[in-house]
């Protein structure tokens, strides 16, 4: 029987995922999180085999952010993310962080299931979009913004200031700085607005 975790903020969603899960002979649900800090207390308390995670929970810590806090502790179990985002940015975080596996929310349900039972199993679970996303972005790795450069512009396009990023991400107005000045040089632009403008058209960014 593979014991999952819920993470989502979303009553309606929750429940919908849970009679989809629990329809399956093989899969129970045994906990849901509605934040972040839940879902890791609760992966440490209920030692699920899995835990289904959404990456936006309407607050600054993100399901990345449990994610990576999950997955550093001592038999962590994997990492399941099911969102609505499919951004460079929101793709890269969660896969930096850890993640076993990245689904989005409007994947059929026998996807769905098939991925929770591979990530369960200990291999990846990717969906094909998601997948060719990474690949491509192998292919060229020139042109690519790390996980941390999209994380930045995309604090950046949400409105915050260096200020804001640094204490966000726990690290220095100079360390942000000089992250914008990478994404500037690789992106062949010079203002945080051309930034944003071209991250954005070319699906980096979450619009």
């Amino acid at each position: 029987m593979i014991r999952i975790v819920i993470a989502d903020d979303h009553p309606v969603v929750r429940a919908g995922l849970r009679a989809l899960l629990e329809a399956a002979e093989d899969i129970v649900v045994v906990g849901e999180a509605t934040t972040p800090d839940e879902a890791v207390a609760s992966a440490a308390e209920l030692t699920p085999d899995l835990v289904l995670m959404d990456l936006q929970f309407g607050q600054a810590t993100t399901g990345a952010d449990a994610t990576t806090r999950i997955r550093a502790a001592d038999l962590a179990p994997p990492v399941l993310v099911l969102t609505n985002y499919d951004s460079d940015g929101d793709i890269l975080s969660a896969v930096e962080a850890g993640a076993s596996g990245y689904l989005l929310k409007d994947a059929p349900p026998h996807e769905l299931l098939a991925a929770v039972r591979a990530a369960a199993a200990g291999e990846s679970a990717l969906a094909p979009a998601i997948a060719g996303r990474l690949l491509s972005r192998m292919r060229s790795p020139q042109a690519a913004l790390s996980g941390r450069e999209l994380e930045v512009l995309q604090l950046v396009a949400d409105g915050a200031t260096n200020s804001a990023i640094a204490a966000r991400l726990h690290i220095t107005e100079a360390t942000v700085k000089s992250h914008l000045v990478h994404v500037f040089t690789k992106l062949g632009v010079t203002s945080r607005t051309a930034a944003v403008s071209h991250a954005r058209a070319h699906g980096m960014l979450r619009p």
